[in-house]
């Protein structure tokens, strides 16, 4: 079969960027994987990977053993270039669209006539079209593409990236996915790019509203979740099992609440919605305070084990689970992590941490005198045992165990 793009430059190798562009790479493509990090350009041209992500090791060796994957820090010409950088928030949640910039200039000297660039990042609406001005303005010899103008010499779209952590390989295969234009060619220049892996459909709209569908995407996750963890607050009030109560009003027919936890985590759920908020304040009402909700769920947690922790002399408290989320070694936005820093801030006893997907702590919690254990002895030691993520590993112990001990458990998996 032949091609329609030869060679992509997947620029951002992180926990989208590598899957990204080791699947191209498996289906023919020859990918350049392009990274600021020095060590993570060398790991992946070993071979290597320095994320985890189930499967992922498998294809990414395979990939570079062929040739057809290898990761730089210059950029290089390609047909097609796909940014996958973060984009945090600064300061009072205002979005921090740097990293795309940076990117989009970095690119700008290896363009030429009949490139394709997407933008995977998630972004305030309107990025793709301020990533158009900065390449305009890098490169006057070449047009792109704008609204409403098809003769172009650079086609440029946006297509959010929509996989669950610990499942990519296959989401990104087997997932829908929504490719935003800036005009019609560009969209159909970037359709055709990810049929090259994509099994599911790939529906084409505007970019602005492609940016608006994954805000939207990861705005509803989180009201949701704001709910279960509301509901969380009014049972403690009312001493009323949470869990119990969810289950029992899930048997409605056309009622689905989600879990509670100790709050909301990650590069998305808890990031993007803020994005809303900051672009139309006035109109994201629900959003904000669905975010407000979620972000004061840890200290509630905190409050509850700094509660227990006071009926005894010299604590021992071991927290099980610093990932934002079950059977991934991804920190970033942690409620779990937040929690623990900020406990061991305070200089109240022993503090354990359990956590089977790092190999280290944060520098922050070996500061604080946090020891990494797991979990056998942060069992036997603890005085009070806090569940803050629901890994397998953590759902297979004997609760047997816990007698004689405190357990506080934001997850509802030992109750």
């Amino acid at each position: 079969m032949k091609l329609e793009f030869n060679t992509v430059c997947v620029v951002g190798l992180g926990y989208i960027g590598l899957p990204t562009a080791a699947i191209l790479a498996s289906r023919g493509v020859d990918v350049i994987g392009l990274e600021v990090n020095p060590h993570v350009i060398e790991t992946i041209n070993k071979g290597d990977i320095h994320i985890v992500e189930p499967g992922l090791d498998v294809v990414v060796r395979t990939a570079v053993a062929s040739k057809k994957l290898r990761a730089t820090k210059t950029p290089e010409t390609a047909d097609a270039y796909l940014i996958a950088v973060p984009t945090p928030f600064k300061g009072d949640h205002v979005p921090d669209i740097s990293y795309v910039e940076s990117a989009a200039k970095a690119l700008a000297p290896v363009l030429k006539k009949g490139d394709l660039i997407v933008l995977e990042s998630t972004s305030p609406v309107g990025t793709t079209d301020a990533m158009a001005g900065w390449l305009k303005e890098a490169r006057p010899d070449l047009t792109f593409a704008c609204e409403g103008e098809e003769s172009c010499d650079v086609f440029l779209a946006y297509c959010p990236e929509r996989v669950l952590p610990g499942h990519v390989l296959r989401e990104l295969i087997e997932n829908d996915r929504v490719i935003g234009g800036i005009n019609a060619q560009s969209a159909d220049k970037a359709q055709k790019l990810y049929k090259t892996f994509v099994e599911g459909d790939c529906i084409i709209t505007n970019a602005r509203t492609a940016e608006m569908v994954k805000l939207t995407e990861n705005s509803f996750r989180d009201v949701n979740i704001a709910f279960a963890n509301e509901l969380s607050f009014l049972c403690d009030k009312f001493d009323i099992n949470v869990w119990e109560l969810i289950q029992l009003a899930n048997r409605h027919p056309r009622v689905k609440i989600l879990q509670p936890g100790p709050g909301v985590g990650g590069h998305c759920i808890s990031v993007d919605p803020w994005f809303l908020v900051h672009q139309a304040p006035e109109q994201a009402r629900l959003i904000h305070t669905a975010r407000k909700v979620n972000d004061s769920k840890p200290h509630f947690v905190l409050e509850k084990v700094h509660a227990v922790a006071e009926k005894f002399k010299n604590p021992v408290v071991a927290f099980f689970g610093l990932a934002f989320k079950a059977n991934i070694d991804d920190l970033r936005e942690s409620p779990a992590l937040d929690i623990v820093e900020h406990y061991s801030a305070k200089k109240v006893g022993t503090v354990l941490a359990v956590e089977p997907y790092v190999e280290s702590l944060p520098k922050k919690l070996i500061d604080s005198g946090v020891q990494l254990t797991d979990v056998e002895a942060a069992i036997q030691k603890a005085d009070i045992l806090v569940l803050l993520v629901d890994h397998d590993q953590f759902k297979k112990v004997d609760k047997k165990k816990f007698e004689g001990k405190a357990v506080i458990d934001t997850r509802g998996i030992w109750r």
